[in-house]
């Protein structure tokens, strides 16, 4: 095991980075470039293990995908043109939009095919993803009916489906609409509001998809087995990535920073309105288009005084990666935050509200948790002089870097085990870090 041992806090700094692409954006390219005829290249692509997990899967299933120049290449054989054979087994690793999304992409398969991720990812549940595939045709064998590992059986006889998307789930709303598109007739997805990529995406390409947003749902329509073309994308940075930064420089003294080019997705900013509401004052500077995402360059200075914030609930679908951090900032904040409905964090790669309880009581927060909320009581002289170790977090990415950002910010002599768990998502974390001017 690697570990990591953090003395001191980091210095003022004012500089100018750039972080990995947006995961998210990544894995649907990848994904939706394999069901394209050519040869799409992608800019900008993380060499995170996630996404080596993705090129691995694909190139199971017969796509040819290389890399030159920084460029990835994929080459794809039209809708359903992968090449299936007996006993594929796919190995997902901590992936589960890997994972979830594959599914969608495997409803034709003519033989059994089985999917394996690693402990974390064995624990999530798949069930969400089934059942909507199943209407569809495809059939599942999974351990508890709910688990990997799980074998899938496609059906050559599609039928098209209405569904109703309660969770706010993206992955499972992107699964279902790339089934659809192998799937003759119109599927409807009645989905609540979460992230939008694939539907920009589709968009983007021209396919039939249609979108009609409602207060609190979209109403998707997706016409199937419409061939489309090989493209072009650069992969804007990601938001959840930036987070750890953006935070790191409120909380540190005299610092400023700029983070050029990130994906200000309106599905994907509730980060940024919820620490903005609790006196974070983010600004993006210089706003365009790219693919038909929202991009910017991503201003923040420090700041000294944060409010305590009651967060609305509806942002909680648009911010569920960031929270960790997200407690870190109410954690120095004058009053009690409250945040309710966070059943989902519980669901990730980590029993993560749970988890964000226990360190925040190590780092002398007091909180008040439930199964699904937790109320932090801010202060905003919170300063750690103590010796502070975490372990047992499942290798959860996220858990890690708030840990190394809690201890850069707050002081203290910090043990953090599973260093290289940020590499399944973010594996320039540390490396910017040396830019910013902390060595390990």
């Amino acid at each position: 095991m690697v570990k990591i041992v953090i003395k001191k806090r980091i210095s003022q700094f004012n500089k100018v980075i750039s972080v990995d692409g947006d995961k998210s954006l990544s894995i649907r390219s990848l994904l939706i470039g394999s069901q394209s005829f050519g040869v799409c290249k992608i800019k900008n692509l993380p060499q995170s293990e996630d996404i080596l997990s993705t090129i691995s899967g694909l190139k199971k299933l017969g796509i040819k995908i290389l890399f030159k120049n920084k460029i990835c290449f994929i080459y794809g054989n039209g809708l359903n043109g992968f090449n299936y054979k007996k006993n594929i087994v796919i190995n997902a690793g901590n992936s589960g939009t890997f994972a979830r999304l594959l599914l969608g992409l495997l409803t034709k398969t003519p033989y059994i095919l089985k999917i394996i991720g690693d402990k974390s990812l064995s624990r999530r549940d798949f069930k969400r993803i089934i059942d909507p595939l199943e209407q569809f045709g495809a059939t599942f064998i999974a351990n508890n009916k709910k688990t990997l590992p799980l074998k899938i059986l496609g059906s050559e006889y599609l039928k098209p489906i209405n569904f109703f998307e309660k969770r706010g789930s993206a992955q499972c709303k992107s699964s279902v609409i790339l089934a659809a598109l192998n799937t003759p007739g119109k599927t409807t997805i009645v989905a609540k509001k979460s992230r939008n990529h694939t539907e920009l995406l589709l968009k983007h390409l021209k396919l039939p998809i249609k979108v009609l947003k409602k207060k609190k749902y979209d109403l998707i329509e997706i016409t199937g087995q419409k061939q489309f073309k090989s493209f072009d994308y650069v992969i804007p940075g990601d938001m959840s990535s930036s987070a750890f930064f953006i935070v790191l420089t409120l909380l540190s003294k005299n610092s400023k920073l700029k983070i050029k080019n990130v994906n200000i997705n309106p599905s994907r900013v509730g980060f940024i309105k919820i620490i903005n509401k609790m006196g974070a004052k983010v600004k993006f500077k210089n706003k365009r288009n790219n693919f038909g995402e929202e991009i910017a360059d991503i201003c923040v200075f420090s700041r000294k005084n944060f409010k305590a914030i009651n967060c609305p609930v509806e942002l909680n679908s648009n911010a569920i990666d960031e929270f960790l951090i997200i407690f870190l900032l109410a954690s120095k904040a004058s009053g009690i935050s409250y945040f309710n409905k966070l059943g989902e964090l519980n669901k990730k790669e980590s029993p993560r509200l749970k988890l964000a309880s226990m360190i925040l009581k190590k780092m002398g927060v007091k909180i008040e948790s439930s199964k699904d909320s937790i109320k932090i009581f801010g202060n905003p002289n919170l300063k750690i002089n103590k010796k502070i170790l975490i372990s047992n977090f499942h290798k959860d990415h996220r858990i890690f870097m708030t840990s190394v950002i809690a201890a850069l910010c707050l002081g203290g002599e910090w043990t953090i085990e599973d260093a290289e768990s940020y590499k399944s998502s973010f594996p320039s974390f540390i490396r910017i870090l040396g830019k910013i001017g902390y060595k390990f």
